[in-house]
């Protein structure tokens, strides 16, 4: 055979796998308003920068009447790109090729551009679109996944992880989305479960949709399964390339810092009047993080699950900085368990990406109650507590408003290894609230007194009295606890001016093998 000739064979076998499982189900792949598994790296990918591994692989079980059924890929397109110029790592599942089943082979490619992308430090984005596992290849296809999942163990915390789910993602295939960084859904078009709706109602009677039991809005708002749902799939790519303009390569490197025109010194006169003067009244903390952040610019991470936090991403000075804050808007922004829960898992991933953590605190304390003792809001707690104190980036705080109890503690206190802790001139630092305090610190005085008017000056002449020694932050100010006091305009500069000096920041812990963090 004539090169020319096998130079046109080859080009006929490229056509063939660019097809997939062939135009019939692509076009029945648009019709669900989805697109293909190369339509979505072709978007995802700067233009014309994709190379792809593995296009003539095809699977390797005989029975159950897959012999003579071969498709070039086998129902994945597997390799690598740059985003923004930036090397990554990709695979993207072909719902066209056998409904996107995972076989041995399938299976296997995505092994191989998941070593790839550890031995050169660059990212990983996985697009899933998967009826799950494919049952003719059985264990083969099982241990496949398991191949998977060790790797994403691996690469946790060495390269980041993003996982788009595009479609279904069922039984054993939502384990290896769940060990990643970041999960995307798309709302309408993908979900995620263990057992769908016919085994559920098959096991416990219970009947419910696809979409209820596991669908975008359910899995971002009640499970924090998924850190972002998106409108569409375009929203989503686009979302996973401005999410990576944040974080570095890999864990041995720094985060991409961009010019800033936005002056370090701008003053925001709002933010002086932004607390209001009732203690008990909310205000939205994202005003305040959008007022000091560049160019009003936040990347919020998980924003319908536990809103009473806010964790995201912003830049000062073109410094990528991972934010956590309490939002009074919310349950008055108690710490309760689904909260510590978001906030410990994003300062973790912070903190294993070289990412500077600003903490901005306004807690009242952790939520009581039966169902929060019940559900182990000690244990969920301490995991918040462990990940700031375990965290050696640098970490900024300051106190807008009320850090009362264990929750001033958690919240990336001093005394967890913070390294500038300002707060605000109204800031309150006390063990509690002044009401809950003077019915304990003044018990047998109240006890005494059956009048009622008698009481009640006598309860407002002692909150008083302990407003003035606590509705402060001097006291923590006048044994260190306080770096300083800071006028709330200035917050952005003064963010600034710590995140410079902090930039060669070395900070350590005990060696091991690994933490026992509480589970």
């Amino acid at each position: 055979m004539a090169i020319q000739e096998k130079i046109k064979e080859l080009m006929e076998m490229r056509e063939k796998a660019r097809l997939g499982g062939g135009e019939k189900r692509i076009e029945a792949q648009h019709k669900k308003g989805k697109h293909t598994a190369r339509e979505r790296i072709d978007m995802l990918l700067d233009e014309g920068s994709f190379e792809e591994f593995d296009m003539f692989v095809s699977h390797r079980c005989m029975d159950f009447g897959l012999q003579g059924q071969d498709f070039l890929s086998d129902g994945v397109v597997t390799g690598y790109g740059t985003i923004d110029g930036r090397l990554v790592y990709v695979f993207s599942q072909d719902f066209t090729v056998f409904g996107g089943s995972l076989s041995e082979m399938f299976a296997a490619k995505i092994c191989k551009v998941m070593d790839q992308a550890m031995k050169v430090g660059a990212p990983l984005i996985g697009i899933n679109d998967s009826g799950g596992a494919r049952i003719q290849e059985g264990v083969k296809s099982l241990g496949g996944y398991a191949d998977i999942f060790q790797r994403n163990i691996m690469a946790s915390g060495v390269i980041p992880q993003i996982s788009a789910i595009f479609g279904p993602c069922a039984g054993g295939a939502v384990y290896s989305p769940a060990l990643t960084d970041f999960n995307i859904m798309a709302k309408d078009t993908s979900y995620m479960f263990v057992t769908g709706p016919k085994v559920v109602k098959t096991v416990t009677g219970e009947v419910v949709s696809t979409e209820d039991l596991g669908g975008a809005s359910v899995h971002s708002s009640k499970s924090g399964v998924a850190h972002f749902a998106v409108e569409n799939e375009e929203e989503g790519l686009l979302l996973i390339r401005k999410l990576l303009s944040y974080l570095p390569q890999n864990n041995l490197e720094e985060p991409p810092v961009s010019v800033c025109d936005d002056p370090i010194d701008r003053l925001e006169d709002s933010l002086n009047e932004i607390i209001p003067d009732n203690p008990n009244k909310p205000y939205d903390v994202k005003d305040v993080i959008h007022h000091i952040v560049d160019d009003g610019e936040f990347l919020e991470v998980q924003r319908n699950y536990a809103a009473n936090i806010v964790t995201g991403y912003a830049k000062f000075n073109g410094i990528p900085v991972g934010i956590v804050a309490n939002q009074p808007m919310f349950l008055a922004g108690v710490l309760d368990i689904n909260a510590s829960r978001k906030a410990a898992r994003f300062v973790r991933f912070c903190d294993a990406f070289n990412i500077p953590i600003l903490t901005l605190v306004d807690v009242p304390g952790f939520l009581p109650g039966t169902t929060q003792e019940y559900g182990g809001i000690i244990i969920h707690g301490a995991k918040l507590l462990f990940a700031y104190g375990e965290a050696t980036v640098p970490k900024i705080t300051v106190i807008l408003r009320k850090a009362y109890g264990g929750a001033y503690d958690v919240m990336s206190s001093k005394h967890l290894r913070g390294d500038l802790n300002y707060a605000w001139p109204g800031a309150e630092i006390a063990v509690m609230g002044p009401k809950g305090a003077i019915e304990v610190l003044h018990a047998k005085e109240l006890k005494t007194m059956d009048n009622t008017e008698e009481r009640a000056k006598f309860v407002a002449e002692k909150e008083e009295e302990y407003k003035d020694k606590f509705a402060n932050p001097y006291v923590a100010a006048k044994y260190g606890y306080i770096d300083d006091v800071i006028e709330p305009r200035n917050t952005r500069f003064r963010i600034i001016r710590a995140l410079q000096m902090l930039a060669t920041k070395k900070d350590s812990n005990p060696p091991k093998k690994h933490s026992n963090i509480p589970l």
